[in-house]
């Protein structure tokens, strides 16, 4: 890792939160107070609520009004909380950052600024998107580096703005070659880069680490196994990790590779922490015999999901 990167405020599994439906599709609140709660238990070191995986891309903006202050609020400080804030037009963005740094949230997640499958911002109209959203608010930006925004974003790119956006700090890279920008990142910004983290259910955790990465934005469904590679590695014991990493692989590559963000639901729901686990329509559930597989999966870890709530 860049011996230039500074000590980061924020470090480790920073699960993703899924958004908890009942059987009418309406808001679960007493099984979303759950879900943190085991989530918290489970071993996360902070937690990103209103993510991609938490289908907030289904929910109402009234909804995510509500859910916030009440997230954080039962979180009541037990860990850090990144909320996700994206929207296209900065103006939004800004304004939902500047609420939920009110309501308590340690950092904002935002993906550049985009709609549909062709409507794309070049780097000068991204640089002051971000910046309008940084004079809004007094806490970190993560910038999420995803491909469901379709947006380039190059590493000399994210690199100046971390240097020019005074809360931009923070990077989630889940994007083709993630280790390789990661390494790249690093190097080119130096101390601006206080968070270079991996996500997309950390299917190259270990390469992200070996990269430099300081953080990991992961599916919901079992930190617990994600913190045994990860507090390895921070502890200097590589070859540990790595046996870890290997355990937990295989749940790893099925949630990312058959499941995505509906599988730390069917966890929750088969270790009784929640009672529902359907997606919002248009999400289709899971298969039968793909979530059974899941579960098997899970079990052979002995994931915490399974026990928590029974």
């Amino acid at each position: 890792m860049s011996q230039t990167t500074p000590t980061p405020r924020y470090r480790g599994v920073f699960p993703v939160v899924p958004t908890i439906f009942d059987e009418r599709g309406a808001l679960d609140i007493e099984g979303q107070k759950r879900c943190i709660d085991f989530m918290i238990e489970a071993g996360s070191e902070g937690l990103a609520i209103l993510a991609n995986f938490s289908e907030q891309f289904l929910l109402a903006d009234e909804e995510r009004e509500r859910l916030t202050p009440l997230m954080i609020e039962h979180i009541a400080g037990r860990v850090p909380v990144i909320v996700t804030t994206t929207h296209t037009s900065p103006r939004i963005c800004a304004e939902r950052s500047r609420r939920s740094q009110e309501a308590g949230a340690a950092m904002v997640m935002v993906m550049p600024p985009y709609h549909g499958a062709s409507i794309r911002f070049p780097e000068a109209a991204i640089h002051a998107f971000y910046q309008t959203v940084s004079d809004a608010i007094g806490i970190p930006i993560m910038i999420q580096d995803a491909p469901v925004a379709g947006t380039p974003l190059s590493a000399p790119f994210l690199a100046r703005m971390a240097r020019e956006i005074e809360h931009v700090a923070y990077f989630k890279i889940e994007v083709p070659f993630a280790a390789a920008k990661l390494r790249e990142l690093i190097a080119l910004g130096g101390a601006a880069i206080e968070g270079p983290w991996d996500g997309e259910e950390a299917i190259t955790l270990m390469a992200d680490l070996e990269a430099g990465a300081t953080g990991s934005m992961t599916g919901g469904g079992y930190p617990d196994g994600i913190r045994q590679v990860t507090d390895a590695w921070f502890a200097g014991k590589r070859e540990e990790a790595a046996a870890a990493y290997q355990r937990w692989l295989p749940l790893i590559n099925y949630e990312n590779r058959q499941c995505g963000l509906l599988a730390a639901k069917a966890l929750m729901k088969e270790g009784g922490i929640i009672a529902c686990d359907a997606p919002r329509a248009p999400l289709a559930p899971l298969h039968p015999a793909t979530r059974a597989g899941l579960v098997e999966l899970a079990r052979r870890c002995d994931a915490m999901a399974l026990r928590w709530g029974k």
